[in-house]
């Protein structure tokens, strides 16, 4: 399995009334590094042609981030698609070394052109079970698409 690394730190703008990172800034987060993985591993005609969109969160929230603290996010896939779906583990650990958030999420492929769910195929799927850890740009403006 691929895992995928990327680092992000809480922006001002994450912050809610409590002081810590927002639930809702951590659902980007795990946006973020979903979307980036897939631009990481992708070749550029499965970019192209296929979209991928969160059908499903589970998520366990273990520990706060405070304003300008950065987090490292990892995420992996584990066992292959189910149809048109499959999940994706994240999680973000703290400079101590603690999970402040852990997750798995289902994710569905769908044709770009078309919008329509598609089953995923051995190829499209191949990149997330690679052998090289992968690490992408970190920031906590990072957007994603689905």
């Amino acid at each position: 399995m691929s895992r995928f690394t990327l680092p992000i730190t809480a922006a001002d703008a994450d912050i809610d009334e409590l002081g810590h990172v927002n639930n809702a800034v951590w659902v980007q987060w795990i946006q973020a590094i979903a979307t980036a993985h897939w631009e990481a591993v992708a070749p550029p005609a499965h970019k192209l042609a296929y979209v991928w969109v969160v059908t499903r969160h589970e998520i366990d929230y273990r520990g706060s981030v405070v304003a300008g603290e950065t987090v490292m996010g990892e995420t992996w896939v584990e066992g292959g698609p189910k149809g048109a779906r499959f999940d994706r583990h994240v999680r973000f650990v703290g400079d101590d070394g603690r999970v402040k958030l852990a997750a798995v999420t289902t994710w569905a492929l769908l044709d770009r052109a078309t919008g329509r769910l598609m089953r995923v195929r051995e190829d499209v799927a191949a990149p997330f079970f690679s052998a090289s850890p992968h690490r992408g740009e970190g920031g906590s403006d990072a957007v994603a698409e689905g």
